[in-house]
């Protein structure tokens, strides 16, 4: 059996004078959560939609679970749930009744079933509710609910956090870890948040202008390149002059109550053992480098 579950293959699509997608090669491997970053316009959505057979490309195909969607069509698709911008329901039904409707529609789902994925999105109170009633990020997590009534091995999110406050966040990414990590589901996560991409992905894409400009581990990624370093001191000024008296520190300076200095990861244990001789007390050493630091360096051209 392959290891990878989505691939496209020089995926192409231009709306009249602009390229959408150019040629984008990238693939997905069992049990990931797949990070597919992107400034606005880069072509994500365009590129979720030629996944997802509601857009036709120009050139290249996407293959599912090894099937080409250009020779199975929606075939390919029956083993993939996907919530694509705002999910569509019955706004005078209850949701409870909008998943039987909805759910039932590929094949027989119990109350039982609906309830359990009513709990697991943190709905259940709410069931008997008319849908009209739910805000945005309720509607984002109804929609969750509907798609894991069919028991995915693929699933696909375009912004699945939008609308929803921070515990609804927390809880839309700890269901997402439940679902690749307990239940061996993959997950294809398209996300304009880069921090919670960084908490929850282990690979990812950056495209940009329609062009795959990296793919890879999250982690490998990050570790690419200069770094940020917070300086946690109990002598802030001092210790500011004792850097920048070094020429590998000059970058440093104030930030807040702590010191901010550009330095590679793997120099922070040299940068600790340094202020610890020179008598200063370290608090903490936080590095700074996170996705979005690394996602903006790639798109203004300063990450090669």
């Amino acid at each position: 059996m392959s290891d990878t579950v989505l691939r496209t293959i020089d995926l192409t699509k231009r709306y009249k004078n602009r390229l959408a997608v150019d040629h984008l090669n990238i693939a997905v491997r069992r049990g990931d959560v797949f990070g597919f970053l992107g400034p606005n316009g880069a072509g994500k959505s365009t590129t979720i939609r030629m996944i997802l057979h509601l857009v036709f490309p120009m050139e290249g195909d996407v293959e599912i679970f090894g099937a080409s969607l250009k020779t199975a069509g929606h075939r390919a698709l029956e083993k993939v749930g996907a919530v694509v911008e705002k999910p569509a329901f019955y706004g005078h039904l209850s949701a409870l009744r909008n998943l039987e409707i909805l759910g039932g529609l590929q094949k027989p789902v119990t109350r039982r079933q609906i309830m359990e994925q009513m709990e697991r999105v943190g709905l259940a109170d709410r069931a008997n509710d008319p849908v009209k009633t739910y805000s945005h990020g309720m509607n984002q997590r109804l929609g969750l609910a509907l798609i894991l009534l069919n028991e995915p091995q693929l699933v696909i999110l375009d912004e699945p956090t939008t609308g929803l406050d921070p515990q609804g966040m927390k809880e839309v990414r700890e269901l997402i870890l439940e679902l690749a990590r307990e239940r061996g589901v993959t997950v294809f996560l398209s996300s304009h948040l880069l921090y919670e991409v960084e908490l929850i992905a282990n690979r990812m894409a950056i495209i940009h202008q329609g062009r795959l400009r990296v793919e890879g581990s999250v982690q490998d990624l990050l570790k690419r390149g200069e770094s940020a370093v917070l300086i946690k001191t109990d002598r802030p000024e001092e210790a500011l002059r004792f850097l920048k008296a070094n020429e590998a520190y000059r970058s440093a300076a104030i930030h807040s109550d702590d010191i901010l200095v550009e330095l590679d990861l793997e120099r922070i244990p040299e940068l600790n053992r340094q202020l610890v001789n020179a008598g200063f007390g370290v608090n903490a050493l936080v590095p700074r480098r996170t996705l979005e630091n690394y996602f903006l360096n790639l798109i203004e051209g300063r990450e090669a």
